[in-house]
């Protein structure tokens, strides 16, 4: 098994139509103003852009992420990330009842030293890390579509 692997998944249920969530999600430099842990996004060009987050633990991943697919009709949302964390994240929205799922999948792998040093004894943490930053960007979602 290589520990510096990674696969993620959320599901969020959000309280507004599909094309709203979308307008959101592919909006990545305002995610900064509702998605705490998002830091920095710095646009290089029209799809491509540098991005640094950070959760709870004290330390910084940065990497560049270059737009895969935009699918509006189709509700998908893919990219690309190089540098700190190698490897893709893709947003899926889906009508659910009167409001939206937004489906995150996210497969990288950690080429931050500090992040594969502790690879094993970390692991656990780490995902804890990653469900917690999850768990806000869900709820700062719901409040910027709620402010919209």
């Amino acid at each position: 098994m290589d520990w510096t692997h990674y696969r993620f998944r959320s599901r969020w249920t959000l309280p507004a139509p599909p094309a709203l969530v979308y307008a959101a999600l592919e909006r990545a430099e305002d995610y900064p103003r509702w998605w705490r842990q998002v830091r920095e996004v710095d646009r290089i060009d029209d799809t491509s852009g540098a991005i640094r987050i950070r959760s709870l633990l004290p330390y910084d991943v940065t990497f560049t992420a270059r737009e895969v697919r935009r699918d509006p009709a189709a509700g998908v949302l893919e990219i690309a990330m190089s540098g700190d964390i190698d490897g893709w994240a893709r947003w899926t929205i889906t009508g659910n009842g009167a409001g939206s799922l937004a489906r995150y999948e996210q497969v990288v792998t950690v080429n931050k030293p500090l992040l594969r040093r502790f690879a094993v004894p970390g692991r656990p943490v780490f995902r804890a890390n990653h469900w917690l930053m999850m768990r806000s960007g869900r709820r700062g979602l719901r409040g910027h579509l709620q402010a919209v």
